[in-house]
């Protein structure tokens, strides 16, 4: 994998991240925030495992999954409230470990960067500001709803904007779902398992997978002295 790896990120001219649970290091409040919805339907909670090996895109799938009505309005019910109880608790969300080491890490190679995310725009500039990370990108890429769906379409705006090989981009997210955003923008993939999927399944995918940030800094360090 190491080689593999290395060879990944050898002649990457963009890296385009995900954002929740891939650099927002957010799962728990996640978890937390269902449970909530599921105490009110008078329903016991999920464990973090559970949503591991379950959570999914589209989340109307996931919601249908739980046993909740997802006709339109129980979804965009549901919706507004899971974004109201998520955003009542985000400032407390801290990003996942060695993020500023690799985002840095990655500027230092002179390699840009961008974050294209499910979340809704705005969410998105909230939470990239109040981390500070603001200065690490060329531009952030959300949806214009709370609804987690329109990923692939922005991706695929972000490819004509860069005006680059699509092959010389990697795309970096923790879901299954990033691998298929990657493969509709014609991109690379590498998915980290720290964030919302289990590390067996992002690997049953066949694409490259690391654990977490730690193990792709170390990548980074060798693709640096390699220069």
């Amino acid at each position: 994998m190491g080689v593999f790896l290395t060879d990944l990120l050898a002649d990457v001219q963009h890296v385009i991240w995900d954002w929740n649970g891939t650099l927002l290091d957010d799962r728990w409040l996640c978890v937390l925030t269902l449970n909530g919805l599921l105490e009110r339907e008078g329903r016991g909670p999920i464990d973090e495992q559970v949503y591991l090996e379950h959570f999914g895109f589209p989340v109307l799938d996931f919601y249908d999954w739980l046993g909740f009505a997802v006709d339109g309005p129980s979804f965009e019910d549901l919706s507004t409230r899971f974004i109201s109880g998520y955003h009542a608790r985000a400032e407390e969300l801290a990003l996942q470990p060695h993020t500023e080491e690799v985002l840095g890490a990655l500027q230092s190679l002179g390699i840009p960067q961008s974050v294209l995310s499910a979340s809704r725009q705005d969410h998105l500039e909230k939470q990239v500001r109040h981390a500070e990370l603001g200065p690490y990108f060329a531009a952030l890429c959300g949806t214009d709803t709370i609804h987690a769906h329109g990923k692939v379409g922005r991706g695929q705006d972000r490819i004509a904007e860069l005006q680059i090989e699509p092959q010389q981009v990697l795309m970096v997210g923790d879901t299954t779902h990033d691998l298929e955003v990657a493969e509709a923008m014609g991109v690379r993939c590498l998915l980290v398992a720290h964030g919302h999927h289990s590390y067996a399944r992002l690997e049953a995918t066949g694409c490259p997978v690391v654990h977490d940030f730690s193990e792709l800094r170390r990548h980074l360090s060798a693709l640096a002295a390699s220069r």
